[in-house]
């Protein structure tokens, strides 16, 4: 009869248990083989040998497991590479951002009675500067110092007191990195193409032109086909919304890969120049349902996918040559303190009227200064394996879509600047059965930081903005929120021996502190709070009464609020609609009180 075995312990893979397993077998099974396992033996020798390459083994199967999930994953390299699955994009050069202020010295016109505008010129995009420590940044977009609210001040006179120069002072957004361009030169045909750049502490690629003329557009991903494109605006709402949104068509395209390894690589798709000229989509059924020649099928599921093959993921170029522009980083630290930006390396200049030359015009002005009056800050750090695993699970998470309330608020605050800002948003299922829509409710601010009705190019760029990202059987309708302007009339009791002067500037203080930041969309106010807020000031023994009024006239908004009808039954708060926002346009006038 056939001895029977006993079962192998898989449970046991470290040295010891590996070692000890393997002495046992060998005393139950060669019993008359092999006696000797001193420690000193050749057998123990072989045994211990043979349990090390078992425990590295194991621990490398373990490893490598561990290694493939996100969470437990410890290199960075394969953190960085299950992050990207997640959607996730990696930058190993982070900028760093901030306003500067720019100043140029303008002479004043031949009848000495201000300065001459036809030599104030537009300061343009690529300008460079540098900080102190030889950092290079570079302006954002262009400063027209013929704004309305560029500063001017008389910079110097004659001896009787005539103006002979003026000063301009305007802001402008500057982005660390130094503008590099780099030419590569690409020949037959070769699917997905991938390429990698000379540069180190590259943080954005700028363009990519071939050398036909034709350009590529960076995307997120290869089979994302439409990019949003910045148009200077000239209507009436420019000083609000510099430039209109428009989504565009992108056959050609690439997407921008950075590695842990300070490389950045640009990849490709695999079309051809006919994918410019058929436009047309395949066949859904075809695409997504598998017959291949058979008169039957058996899966009935939709597989996306299946479209997006036919497109090539772009068009590749082919025998061309290819001038990359793109910002890296010239030093490893991009912060900058206050006061440490002050040199203007290269300048870009025109002028607005076609009469004036530029080189006559930059004689008579003076050369551009600029200062950081704050300092300029980014991420420059590059993010901890932990970051990186966070920032993952956060981006697959939102799916960069809008489905739920606060995916549509989320985009419409992420919006760039320069397509016009919201202040406030709010978003809410139309109870109009007949509709079925969703309606989204904005409110912009202008310069002096009052809430205004968002402007036609406005809503127009939010909604160019959303269509690309909002479920495709959404219907929302971009309305105007209503702006109800309130005041705040109080009465106090004072501590007879406090100065009730003070004690009354105190409490105004404290409600404009408080009230400074603008309330929300359909956001309540709560007069409870009032009554807290002014009996925490030192010297108020009491809040005997709080009264929020409507403001209407000149200057305010005309909108009618009852708020009797929307006080609670117990007084504390006051309810407002998904689509009213309420205001304290100006607290020198909207917050009164009374002490006794």
């Amino acid at each position: 009869m056939p001895t029977v075995k006993p079962p192998i312990s898989y449970t046991n893979r470290d040295f010891n248990s590996i070692k000890e397993d393997l002495i046992n077998y060998a005393k139950i099974y060669y019993p008359n083989t092999y006696k000797d396992f001193n420690e000193a033996s050749f057998g123990a020798m072989m045994i211990d040998m043979i349990a090390y390459v078992g425990d590295i083994l194991s621990f490398y199967v373990d490893y490598q497991t561990n290694e493939t999930l996100l969470e437990t994953a410890i290199e960075e390299g394969n953190i960085v590479k299950i992050a990207k699955q997640l959607g996730y994009k990696f930058n190993n050069a982070p900028n760093a951002t901030g306003q500067a202020a720019f100043y140029v010295s303008i002479p004043a016109n031949s009848a000495g009675s201000g300065p001459d505008t036809d030599l104030v010129p537009i300061l343009k995009a690529g300008t460079l500067v540098s900080s102190d420590s030889g950092a290079v940044y570079t302006l954002d977009s262009d400063i027209d110092f013929a704004n309305a609210n560029t500063e001017i001040k008389v910079a110097s006179v004659d001896s009787g007191g005539t103006p002979l120069t003026y000063a301009y002072k305007a802001y402008g957004t500057i982005v660390s990195g130094e503008l590099t361009q780099e030419e590569i030169d690409v020949g037959s045909f070769e699917r997905f193409l991938k390429l990698r750049l000379n540069g180190e502490n590259i943080s954005d690629v700028l363009s990519i032109i071939d050398s036909d003329g034709n350009e590529y557009y960076e995307v997120d991903y290869l089979s994302q086909n439409t990019v949003f494109r910045a148009i200077r605006n000239i209507g009436e709402d420019s000083e609000t919304t510099p430039y209109i949104l428009r989504s565009m068509y992108v056959p050609r395209r690439f997407a921008v890969e950075h590695t842990i390894d300070n490389e950045t690589h640009i990849q490709f798709g695999f079309g051809s120049e006919t994918e410019i000229e058929n436009k047309s989509f395949p066949d859904p059924t075809a695409a997504a349902l598998k017959l291949n020649g058979r008169d039957f099928f058996s899966d009935r599921s939709f597989d996306p996918s299946q479209i997006l093959k036919t497109e090539k993921l772009g068009i590749v170029p082919v025998n061309t040559t290819l001038t990359i522009k793109y910002r890296k980083n010239t030093i490893e630290s991009t912060n900058a303190a206050v006061n440490t930006i002050t040199t203007v390396v290269d300048s870009k200049v025109e002028f607005r009227k076609s009469s004036v030359s530029n080189s006559s015009a930059l004689q008579q002005i003076s050369a551009f200064e600029v200062d950081n009056e704050e300092p300029i800050v980014g991420n420059v750090a590059l993010p901890t394996a932990d970051e990186i695993k966070v920032r993952a699970l956060d981006n697959y998470a939102a799916q960069n879509r809008a489905v739920t309330k606060q995916d549509y608020i989320s985009l419409i605050y992420r919006m760039p600047a320069k397509f016009g800002g919201i202040k406030r948003a709010n978003i809410v299922q139309d109870t109009n059965s007949s509709k079925r829509n969703l309606n989204l409710y904005v409110i912009s601010e202008n310069s002096d930081g009052d809430l205004i009705t968002a402007s036609t190019t406005l809503k127009q760029n939010v909604k160019n903005w959303l269509n690309n990202y909002k479920m495709i059987n959404d219907s929302v309708d971009i309305l105007d929120a209503t702006i109800v302007n309130i005041g705040i009339n109080f009465q106090i009791i004072g501590e007879l021996e406090k100065d009730f002067t003070l004690v009354l500037n105190d409490a105004i203080q404290s409600l404009k502190d408080k009230y400074e930041t603008k309330f929300n969309l359909g956001e309540p106010f709560y007069i409870s709070d009032v009554y807290r807020t002014l009996n925490d000031v030192d010297g108020v023994v009491d809040t005997v009464s709080v009264e929020v009024e409507v403001k209407n006239g000149v200057g305010y908004s005309p909108s009618q609020f009852d708020v009797d009808q929307n006080t609670s039954r117990d007084g504390r708060l006051i309810r407002v609609p998904n689509n009213t926002i309420l205001e304290i346009k100006d607290f020198d006038a909207d917050i009164v009180g009374v002490i006794r």
